[in-house]
């Protein structure tokens, strides 16, 4: 189908959904269900899992959306769609179809819960539903059940989070969408310099001024952890080898009850006095034996370079 010919028919043109240098087409994931059965909550854990994620979209808007992610390299993409009007109901089912005739399969998850539970949670939050407007609670829950009605028979997932906690919630959605190091925990590893002060986004801090300095090695002096003289200098240490045994036994442990908790990202920070030898060579070694037993680590040295 030509531009001119969608402009006559009011359909959109075939997409372009080929991904660069041969990546896979985008892959979306419909995010709806009742207001108050936590679609805000399934949306943050669809973003901690590293979806780009899209909220109150118009449903006919959804494959611009996806020219523009698919040029931007977004491979996953989830959009939130709620029943603010009947135009969801109306727009949905023409937007799946012209998605599935330009190659993408929608993934529709459609979240449930019953309606005592709908009206505990929206009374506890103190907003009306989107379609109460003057009328009562359980009258907006009732029209809007019936307005997405067709999109729950068509949905991919239902969830009833009736009796789901948070976390609980998240889980699931990791174990739907989560790619497959998602049930793991991203660590960061962070280095500073106490004279500088703590890091306030550290969750954990170690302190590793128990090792020599190479401040007071004129040779070293000038180098930074990231040097190799700097880094065995560090890591040939008494206590170094066995400090990093103990930190990479405390993380294994620590890190898949964040994971249960839903925290995805673990940030350690390991100290010396200014952030610039010590601290940094340890972090790089921290980093390269988390890599080896496959953890997903970013290091960041906060003070490299500060005097």
């Amino acid at each position: 189908m030509t531009s001119d010919d969608s402009a006559l028919t009011g359909r959109l043109p075939r997409l372009d959904i080929s991904r660069p240098d041969g990546d896979e087409p985008t892959r979306l994931v419909v995010i709806t269900g009742m207001s108050g059965a936590g679609r805000r909550t399934a949306a943050h854990a669809m973003e901690d899992l590293g979806w780009y994620v899209v909220d109150n979209l118009p449903a006919a808007m959804i494959p611009h959306l996806l020219e523009v992610t698919r040029s931007n390299r977004l491979p996953r993409v989830a959009v939130i769609l709620d029943v603010r009007s009947a135009a969801l109901a109306e727009e949905m089912p023409n937007t799946l179809e012209e998605l599935r005739e330009a190659g993408i399969n929608p993934e529709i998850l459609f979240l449930e819960a019953d309606d005592a539970v709908i009206v505990k949670r929206q009374e506890s939050s103190r907003r009306p539903l989107p379609l109460q407007g003057d009328g009562r609670l359980v009258e907006a829950i009732v029209k809007e059940r019936r307005l997405l009605g067709p999109l729950r028979a068509q949905a991919d997932l239902v969830i009833d989070t009736s009796n789901l906690t948070i976390h609980q919630l998240g889980s699931r959605i990791a174990h739907a969408f989560g790619g497959a190091h998602d049930h793991m925990v991203r660590i960061a590893i962070m280095s500073f310099g106490f004279k500088n002060g703590l890091p306030i986004d550290a969750d954990v801090v170690f302190d590793v001024r128990f090792l020599p300095n190479p401040h007071w090695v004129p040779e070293l002096r000038p180098m930074t952890g990231l040097s190799e003289p700097v880094s065995s200098y560090v890591l040939s240490q008494p206590g170094a080898a066995e400090f990093l045994d103990q930190l990479q036994g405390l993380l294994a442990i620590v890190a898949p009850g964040y994971v249960r908790e839903g925290k995805r990202l673990l940030t350690a920070a390991i100290g010396c006095t200014g952030g610039k030898h010590r601290s940094t060579a340890m972090s790089e070694e921290l980093a390269r034996r988390l890599r080896e037993v496959g953890h997903h680590v970013t290091v960041i040295h906060r003070d490299l370079g500060l005097e």
